[in-house]
């Protein structure tokens, strides 16, 4: 067990907020006795965090994993006060969105998860991404043996690649299973190499992932975001298209956080979409 205390940091880490910021489908409220626990999976890792209050956090690893990856993984080396500082303060609606959300973190997830969770996610509801992605992580993902119930890796390509149509129909993708495996078996027949994108600029990458059989532009934006975790991508879906329409008259202006605009756009999605914002307009 590591305990982490948060206020060695910048004080935002809120779970529920990230479990609902709509970045992360393998990220979970489970049922504990006496606090807020929560599970995640990333990379063939599995992490249960309980928030014990106070800004401490007890995580179901030793220390020596936790400054391994999961700090990276909470991204925990960036300060997110300094975000939330640059909001124009005449800004009301960004102001409350970041005092609603500031629990938000961006996490550092994998990127071929990424690929497949976000081409999945394409007109469906968090609740239906989160069914499909775990039903085809316990049918074709390895087991994860340092957990204590039985969950699954996300599959590799390789995994994915073999499959067929009829293999995807009862995991519930509907029309995304073939984009689904036309990226696994490019990715094992090296048409694509998903690590180049890393080394491209954001606005390169985004254009680069959108020549990718079925994903546009929302979808790249989303990949890059929590998957390059290039911050300044912002990804626009029905929530903050209708933002934009109803608090800034149809044009945002990202110009004004230049290099962090993704972060902007949690705080405007997990805000939007609360009851809070809904009861005012």
């Amino acid at each position: 067990m590591y305990i982490l205390d948060i206020k060695e940091y910048d004080n935002t880490l809120n779970l529920g907020q990230i479990e609902e910021s709509g970045q992360c489908f393998r990220f979970r409220h489970i049922d504990t006795e006496g606090c807020q626990t929560f599970c995640t999976i990333s990379k063939g890792r599995y992490l249960e965090i309980s928030d014990l209050r106070g800004g401490r956090f007890c995580l179901s690893c030793d220390e020596g994993e936790f400054r391994d990856f999961w700090y990276d993984y909470f991204d925990l080396g960036t300060d997110y006060g300094t975000f939330k500082n640059a909001i124009d303060a005449e800004d009301t609606f960004m102001v409350n969105a970041a005092r609603y959300g500031a629990g938000i973190r961006i996490l550092r997830q994998d990127l071929w998860e990424m690929m497949i969770s976000f081409i999945i996610s394409q007109r469906k509801s968090i609740p239906a991404i989160r069914t499909s992605i775990e039903s085809l992580c316990k049918a074709y993902g390895e087991p994860i043996k340092e957990a204590k119930e039985k969950v699954y890796a996300f599959p590799t390509p390789e995994a994915l690649a073999r499959l067929d149509i009829e293999d995807l129909k009862p995991h519930g993708v509907g029309y995304r299973d073939k984009y689904i495996l036309r990226l696994a078996r490019d990715v094992c027949e090296g048409r694509i190499d998903i690590d180049s994108y890393r080394n491209m600029p954001e606005k390169e990458a985004v254009k680069a992932l959108t020549e990718i059989y079925g994903v546009g532009v929302k979808v790249a934006n989303c990949v890059s975001l929590f998957g390059l975790h290039n911050i300044d991508a912002f990804p626009e879906d029905v929530w903050i298209k209708r933002v934009i329409e109803e608090v800034y008259g149809g044009h945002f202006p990202k110009e004004r956080y230049e290099g962090f605009a993704g972060v902007i756009q949690q705080y405007m999605f997990f805000y939007g979409k609360s009851k809070e914002f809904r009861q005012i307009c």
